[in-house]
């Protein structure tokens, strides 16, 4: 239960890091929003290394630089195809995949989860599929499009299985490891592309916002996949776009449409099958 508890409020923390997160990338530049968010959020994580309990562990850290890598190279890519492709074609396909990779791996590893709880990995699937829906947009998506989204859920999913590959006595270390990793590959994306990491005025704050709740949720992540059956964590976790949906509904006013509404109660009855497994 514990497990659940903690995977799900990652996943509402995720969702709210995200809406921040795109409120950002509306007022100043995408390379800049990533850089200084993953800073901020580096900067909590070094306050509360002295605090947390977890010794420095060197092969723990660099199972961190790993994470930190695939998960960097991710949100590239889920950028890059969400330029070239569909936003209703790219946002499903990156969130499934990074949902079943973890799954896999679990069970490849010898996890067994309960009937009931491989029912509420299912809907919790479904779920990611019908809120990451945006009936906005017209068109199909290109074969490189999807391919991208692919490769960038494989991204994501490759962050959290190397996450999950940490010792447990490490404690908050592997994060630490995995932030300096992402900070490094986009300085270094940045000045390769000659792109300024200077924010727009008035958007530092937002940006902030979002780096820090995108660390809290890695550590609530973390925790949680220490706790519980990765194969399950991993699905709780991927339910994130419904904060976020419900979070634009409600401050921005933007409307859910039906398919998203049914994703939402799916995503609710998900974490009811695992709860009680």
């Amino acid at each position: 239960m514990t497990a659940v508890i903690l995977a799900t409020a990652c996943a509402v923390v995720y969702g709210t890091a995200d809406f921040f997160g795109g409120l950002a990338t509306r007022r100043s530049r995408v390379l800049a929003v990533v850089a200084l968010s993953q800073l901020a959020g580096f900067a909590l994580i070094l306050s509360l290394l002295p605090v947390l309990p977890g010794a420095f562990e060197g092969r723990a850290v660099l199972w961190g630089l790993g994470a930190g890598l695939s998960g960097a190279v991710g949100l590239v890519l889920f950028y890059r195809s969400l330029a070239t492709g569909v936003m209703s074609v790219v946002a499903p396909t990156t969130a499934v995949t990074s949902a079943a990779l973890p799954v896999g791996f679990g069970l490849l590893q010898g996890e067994r989860p309960e009937p009931v709880a491989l029912l509420g990995v299912a809907l919790g699937l479904g779920a990611v599929l019908l809120v990451s829906q945006d009936r906005s947009a017209g068109g199909a998506g290109s074969t490189r499009a999807v391919l991208t989204a692919l490769a960038a859920g494989a991204g994501f999913g490759g962050f959290f299985i190397l996450l999950s590959m940490a010792s447990a006595d490490a404690g908050l270390w592997p994060l630490a490891g995995a932030r300096i990793a992402s900070i490094g590959l986009v300085i270094l994306l940045a000045l390769a592309t000659r792109r300024t990491l200077k924010p727009v005025p008035g958007s530092l704050g937002v940006i902030v916002a979002a780096g820090v709740l995108d660390m809290v949720a890695n550590v609530l992540y973390l925790l949680a996949q220490r706790q519980g059956l990765l194969s399950l964590v991993a699905v709780l976790v991927s339910l994130y776009p419904a904060s976020t949906l419900l979070l634009a509904r409600r401050v921005l006013g933007e409307r859910l449409h039906a398919v998203q509404l049914a994703g939402v109660a799916c995503a609710l009855g998900a974490v009811a099958l695992i709860a009680v497994a």
